[in-house]
């Protein structure tokens, strides 16, 4: 992206880099799964469009990585609609049940929204945004994009190394939950790696999804299924709250960085946060800093606090808050900002932290059309509340957890409305034209992983795997979204690969340095330069670009 070192004129790349970027003219597919990337790619090739691979591919996801994503939790998206020439932005996160009250958990005893169990579940989005996206910028059968994924359901494929570990932990947590053995611990012990896992159950529901659209899944018998379900498990979602439930388009939002535009989508998720932390810093010379400097990673930093911090205050539905967006990703706000930093010291009183952890799938699309889609999703922690629905093979996310028990918080408990939301797709364009869709999960590492591909790409001129491939900063410990005070100003996490002697310097101004494993998300990107797709996929996980 920087006219100095961009890198397509160099021998070798980086020496952090793991590979080369993908190239191909007709189209590109990157997840974060080899299986459900060659789904996409299938479908591109039999003239289906970006967003019809990217539904049969997040289909896919949630048979092959369970830990992360499925029917049970909410969907993200921007579309680049090649017609048009606009971007288009889907919210298909669900709310809370209409219901449920901050009183009964007051009257309960509890503090916070459990993390687990039928209390934290709302109501899952993803499939009213495939039927949604499809619609609106499908091409083939809706019906043919669940084909892939059914036989794969039923006849089985191999598991990862990667996921076989994921699921191994979650089983710890989750074995004696109802009906959670019966999906995946048929024969006593979860799937190892490179066993053959089936999920039979799962590709019933599916299939009457597949034939029935959106009124096979929220509607009829599996709507009843789940919502009899969570009410004898002592939960509150219904029938009613199922079939009432539509996700919305909402128009992205952006902010220039050197010139790119940078698109994310507005609250209730925490895009804006990464367009605050780039508002920031570029009042500063970060390329002389230099990507493996203590200053860079200092200032990232503390422009990082600052922007969680305003994230604990004012991010939350919109339909219920009035959310100041234009005013909190406003360059003369960054500067007004910018004025609390202090260069030589780690600030220490913030808010405290959300999860970091990267339980969550991203994927991105583009066609010989020239659409593109940037799409993630996710059922929370992990694999999600732990509530199975009998007889469907998938698990409920567990996304309420997030809400406050504040009556004076904008993301305060409320029947109907949508909890403060983590997973983030990302866009950039040029001139108005596209330039890059990407994405990086990872609940809060998500908006500090966004500000830094651009960065990377921007300042320090590395291509689009380099810039996946570089260690990653991680801040936590400096707000979530039930405001909790924090006075010792959380904690740094480095990736392996910046050094001892950047660690010790910044240990010297304040910084709480510390190693903490598998926070530091994955990445997917896909660019377009000349008319040609470059795609990017995260070495960090299991991921796969590919395109034709």
């Amino acid at each position: 992206m920087s006219n100095s070192g961009y890198g397509y004129d160099r021998i070798t790349g980086e020496k952090f880099a793991s590979r080369s970027e993908v190239i191909g003219q007709n189209g590109m597919v990157a997840t974060s799964h080899p299986l459900a990337t060659q789904i996409g790619l299938d479908v591109l090739k039999q003239g289906g469009t970006a967003v019809d691979a990217a539904i049969a591919a997040n289909i896919a996801l949630g048979l092959m990585e369970p830990t992360g994503n499925g029917i049970g939790g909410d969907l993200f998206a921007i579309v680049w609609d090649a017609e048009t020439k606009k971007l288009h932005g889907l919210n298909a996160s669900g709310p809370a049940p209409k219901n449920i009250s901050i009183e009964y958990f007051i009257e309960k005893g509890l503090s916070k929204i459990p993390a687990y169990g039928p209390l934290p579940v709302t109501v899952p989005g993803a499939v009213d945004g495939w039927v949604k996206l499809h619609e609106k910028f499908g091409k083939l059968e809706f019906k043919s994009l669940f084909e892939p994924t059914i036989k794969y359901a039923n006849e089985g494929f191999p598991v990862t190394e990667l996921i076989a570990y994921y699921l191994d932990r979650s089983s710890e947590r989750f074995e004696d939950y109802p009906n959670f053995k019966e999906v995946w611990m048929k024969d006593g012990k979860m799937p190892e790696k490179g066993e053959i896992f089936k999920n039979p159950q799962l590709a019933k529901t599916l299939e009457i999804i597949a034939e029935k659209g959106r009124d096979g899944f929220y509607e009829g018998d599996v709507a009843k299924t789940i919502a009899d379900f969570i009410q004898s498990q002592g939960g509150f979602l219904t029938y009613e709250d199922m079939s009432s439930f539509h996700s919305e388009w909402t128009p992205p939002v952006s902010s220039n960085y050197r010139g790119y535009d940078v698109w994310e989508l507005p609250p209730n998720g925490q895009g804006i946060a990464a367009l605050q932390i780039l508002n920031i810093l570029e009042n500063y010379d970060i390329q002389k800093m230099g990507l493996f400097s203590s200053e860079y990673i200092h200032l990232f930093t503390e422009a990082k606090k600052l922007a969680f911090a305003d994230r604990a205050k004012y991010y939350a539905d919109p339909n219920f808050s009035k959310i100041p967006v234009k005013q909190l990703i406003s360059k003369s706000y960054a500067k007004e900002r910018l004025k609390l930093i202090n260069l030589k010291k780690a600030a220490k009183s913030n808010q405290a932290g959300a999860l970091e952890s990267g339980d969550t799938i991203y994927l991105t699309v583009a066609d010989h059309f020239g659409n593109m889609i940037s799409l993630i999703q996710s059922n929370y922690r992990g694999m999600g509340s732990g509530m199975v629905p009998p007889g469907l093979g998938f698990m409920l996310q567990d996304r309420g957890e997030l809400f406050s028990l504040d009556k004076n918080h904008k993301n305060a408990l409320e029947g109907g409305k949508r909890p403060f939301h983590t997973i983030i797709p990302a866009f950039v364009t040029k001139d108005g034209e596209p330039f890059m869709s990407f994405g990086v999960m990872g609940g809060a590492t998500q908006p500090q992983a966004h500000a830094q591909i651009i960065i990377n790409m921007v300042d320090f001129g590395l291509n689009l795997q380099e810039a996946g491939d570089a260690p990653r900063i991680v801040h936590s410990g400096s707000s979530q979204p039930t405001d909790e005070i924090m006075t010792d100003g959380g904690t740094l996490s480095l990736e392996s690969g910046f050094g001892r002697e950047i660690e010790a310097k910044l240990s010297s101004i304040g910084h709480n340095i510390k190693y903490q494993k598998g926070i530091f998300g994955g990445y997917q990107a896909i660019m377009l330069k000349d008319g040609v797709y470059y795609g990017a996929s995260e070495t960090r996980k299991d991921g796969q670009a590919a395109g034709y």
